[in-house]
């Protein structure tokens, strides 16, 4: 299991972008959003990528070998919860949470979740989700 939930802002991430194809000068909190999502649209999600930025955030992943995942949380006090060890299945999965106070809570993939994204944007949001 990967459990990340330090301080105000944590970057964990595997970004399989050619560096001639980043401004380094010009990345920081705001844009490094945009280049997560140019990554995933243009590349696919290659590798699992965490963003929080805020303080008190939590993400507890249990994957599989075969899972893509690309989480963002931005505001404090957001938890999401992603397991999905449970099969060998392929899956490619995007979260974004923007607020304060949101739990997502995912278990278990299949053919339909494959792809999916998710985005809350609020305060106070509960998301349970079950994929059997």
């Amino acid at each position: 299991m990967l459990k990340l939930g330090w301080g105000a802002f944590t970057l964990f991430t595997v970004l399989c972008v050619q560096a001639q194809q980043v401004d380094w000068d010009k990345l920081n909190s705001s844009t490094v959003l945009d280049l997560m999502a140019r990554q995933q649209t243009e590349q696919g999600l290659y590798g699992s990528s965490v963003i929080q930025i805020g303080d008190n955030n939590s993400a507890e992943l249990s994957l599989n070998a075969k899972t893509n995942i690309a989480i963002q949380q931005l505001g404090d006090f957001n938890t999401l919860f992603f397991i999905n060890s449970f099969t060998d299945q392929e899956t490619k999965t995007a979260v974004t949470a923007q607020g304060n106070n949101n739990i997502i809570d995912i278990t278990g993939s299949n053919s339909i979740s494959d792809g999916m994204q998710i985005s809350v944007k609020g305060d106070n949001k509960t998301i349970f989700m079950r994929n059997y």
